[in-house]
C-alpha cells in the first residue's frame, strides 16, 4: 500500500531580484507542505528540507512527517542548479517510521523561489511508486533539521501556514520586509462624505495583509475634517470616516480586535483651510502601527 501522504524534497531557483539578492539565501532550512495530486494544502504532509549548494550541485536531507502523528521518512537528496531552477532527487531513505504496511516513496523533481512572495514551489513524481506525483510550498525558517527519531518540533505552524498561504499573505521573511518597508498613505474624501474612494481600496488591501500578518499589530484609523461646516458637524463627520474605514477592514478579513479608530474633526489639519487644496489634504483618513 502506497502512503497516501506523500511527501518530497525541494529547493529552486535564484532571482536577481532585490528581496533576495545572494545565492548564499537558498542555502539552508526550509519547511512546508507536500501534496499529492488531488490533496488540499491541509491534507498534505508535513516537509522539512536542509539544502546544501556547492558549485550548483545540491545535497542535503529531506525528513517528511505525516501530519500529527509520529510517522516520519528521512531521506537524502541530490541534485543540481541550472539558473533558475533547482532539479533534485531523493536517493536513500536513511530512518522512517510508517504505518502498517505503507511505503515512503521516492521522488524527483524540479523547484522555483517566488522572489515576491517568499515561497519555494515545485512539482514532483515518484521514481518508485507509479503514478504518484503532486507538488511542494516551503517557506524558509532556521532550525537544525533532525535526522534521528525525535523530530524538531510540533506541527502547531502547519495550520497556520495553510491559512496564511490560502489567504494570500507572503512567506514569514518577506512579511518582516513589507512592514518595515510600508509607507502610509492618507485616504482622502470628497467633500461632506465617508464613502471610501475606489482608488484608495489597493491600499487599503495592502495595509490588511500587513496587519494579519503579524499577530502583535494592530492599526489605529483616525478621521478628519476640513474647516468648513460646524465643529460639532465635523467631529460626526470625522467619525464617519474612521468608521467607515473600520468597516472595509472587517469586511475584507481583519478582526475588529487588530483596530483601533479615532477622530478629530476639523482640528489637525495636515495643510491649510484657506486654499480647494488644502482643504482636499484635511479630508482624509490617517494610519499608525499600535504594537500588542
Amino acid at each position: 500500500m502506497i502512503d497516501m501522504r506523500l511527501p518530497l524534497i525541494v529547493f529552486c531557483c535564484f532571482i536577481s531580484v532585490t528581496i533576495y539578492a545572494a545565492k548564499s539565501d537558498f542555502q539552508g532550512t526550509w519547511q512546508g507542505v507536500i501534496m499529492r495530486a488531488g490533496q488540499s494544502m491541509d491534507e498534505g504532509s508535513v516537509v522539512y528540507v536542509d539544502f546544501q549548494i556547492t558549485d550548483g550541485k545540491l545535497s542535503g536531507y529531506m525528513r517528511e512527517e505525516t501530519y500529527d502523528t509520529e510517522y516520519y521518512a528521512i531521506k537524502q537528496i541530490k541534485g543540481q542548479q541550472e539558473g533558475d531552477i533547482l532539479s533534485f532527487e531523493q536517493t536513500v531513505i536513511q530512518d522512517d517510521h510508517s504505518a502498517f504496511r505503507s511505503k515512503w516513496c521516492m521522488l524527483e523533481g524540479e523547484f522555483e523561489y517566488d522572489p515576491i512572495k517568499g515561497y519555494m514551489k515545485g512539482s514532483f513524481s515518484s521514481t518508485d511508486c507509479g503514478r504518484v506525483r503532486g507538488d511542494i510550498i516551503l517557506y524558509k525558517k532556521d532550525f537544525e533539521i533532525s535526522t534521528n527519531a525525535q523530530s524538531h518540533s510540533t506541527h502547531s505552524w502547519f495550520a497556520g501556514f495553510v491559512r496564511d498561504y490560502n489567504d494570500g499573505l507572503s512567506a514569514p521573511l518577506i512579511r518582516i520586509k513589507e512592514r518595515e518597508n510600508f509607507v502610509f498613505e492618507p485616504i482622502f474624501f470628497d467633500f461632506d462624505k465617508a464613502e471610501i474612494r475606489e482608488e484608495h481600496k489597493d491600499f487599503l488591501d495592502r495595509l490588511i495583509k500587513v496587519v494579519k500578518g503579524h499577530s502583535d499589530l494592530r492599526v489605529q484609523v483616525t478621521g478628519h475634517t476640513d474647516s468648513e461646516g460646524s465643529n460639532g458637524y465635523n467631529d460626526d463627520l470625522s467619525k464617519r470616516r474612521a468608521e467607515a474605514i473600520i468597516q472595509y477592514f472587517v469586511e475584507n478579513g481583519l478582526s475588529k480586535d487588530r483596530l483601533k479608530f479615532d477622530f478629530k474633526g476639523e482640528n489637525d489639519p495636515a495643510d491649510t483651510n484657506d486654499t480647494a487644496e488644502g482643504r482636499q489634504r484635511n479630508r482624509r483618513v490617517d494610519f499608525e502601527f499600535i504594537q500588542h
